[in-house]
């Protein structure tokens, strides 16, 4: 991946659960983040009663956006660099890069809870999945895999313009765990990173299948 993730120091503290005075959840959530599973992390912005904390009264995605003026916290950065520089913004919605360290296959939640389920089963390997408060479920896979998505989609016979599932690659930002996004509640997980499956998501073409079928039979 090209990173260290933090010292085993951060790494005993953030798995031990140490904590200090007055450290938020986020920041606890963007240590763990930075410090094991090798991602970036941007603040975010909030939104309460239709407005977004950004201030602009034409945001276009209220409550759904990295904060423009918020530094990105850096792969690898320490339990005292990431909790230092989130302290200076209270309150800010934990958000991720896609395209860096992992892209986003995103369907319906009901349908990715099903789909979760059978790959389960099947014993593929898998990445963290999360869930969204407006009802989409984000399967983390590796970089690259939403360009590939129309391609491995056409070839699999599930090019079907209607069928409910997407790529979020590179430029997109998800919000995660345990931040709320856009007013609507907190996102949480429905499989939780884990040192293999974070910092080795897996090929899009391992879960695709399954994703697509139970997708399209959703819609039936």
């Amino acid at each position: 991946m090209g990173f260290t993730i933090g010292s085993s120091r951060t790494m005993r503290d953030i798995r031990t659960g140490t904590r200090r005075r007055g450290r938020s959840s986020e920041c606890t959530a963007v240590a763990e983040y930075t410090g094991l599973w090798g991602w970036d992390v941007v603040p975010g912005a909030r939104a309460a009663a239709g407005a977004c904390s950004c201030g602009r009264t034409d945001c276009t995605a209220p409550g759904a956006h990295p904060l423009d003026f918020a530094p990105t916290i850096r792969a690898g950065a320490t339990l005292d660099e990431a909790t230092g520089t989130w302290a200076g913004f209270p309150g800010a919605a934990v958000m991720l890069p896609v395209g860096h360290a992992f892209d986003v296959i995103e369907v319906a939640e009901a349908a990715g809870r099903r789909a979760l389920v059978r790959l389960e089963r099947m014993g593929l390997p898998l990445g963290p999945v999360a869930a969204t408060p407006d009802g989409r479920a984000h399967f983390f896979v590796s970089p690259g895999s939403a360009a590939e998505l129309p391609r491995l989609l056409y070839r699999m016979g599930w090019d079907d313009a209607s069928l409910d599932l997407h790529g979020l690659g590179r430029g997109t930002f998800v919000t995660a765990p345990p931040s709320d996004r856009a007013g609507l509640g907190p996102v949480h997980w429905l499989r939780a990173p884990a040192l293999d499956s974070a910092t080795n998501p897996p090929r899009a073409r391992l879960l695709l299948g399954t994703l697509a079928y139970v997708a399209h039979r959703s819609r039936v």
